[in-house]
């Protein structure tokens, strides 16, 4: 029996540092409230896939939802603070 093995050099090489970049890390640092409220709403909404919503759970997607784009707000106006001079807004 013959064994099957790739006789090919891979057509991508992977990179030898898997590490992210200091810019990337920053970059995750300063969206971290918003992926956390998005995390949040997602697992409001997770449980009610297969089923009806109750009251509770739709207050529940409710307040995740406004997290979302409370988080959102504060990102993009840290943002637009950032980019005028001055840094005021």
């Amino acid at each position: 029996m013959k064994s099957i093995a790739a006789l090919q050099n891979l057509v991508t090489p992977l990179p030898v540092d898997l590490e992210p970049t200091d810019a990337e890390l920053d970059a995750i640092e300063w969206e971290l409230p918003l992926i956390l409220a998005e995390v949040d709403l997602l697992d409001a909404e997770i449980p009610v896939l297969d089923r009806a919503p109750s009251e509770l759970d739709e207050r529940r997607i409710r307040r995740a939802h406004r997290k979302v784009l409370t988080a959102r707000r504060v990102l993009i106006n840290k943002a637009i603070a950032a980019h005028l001079p001055g840094g005021a807004a």
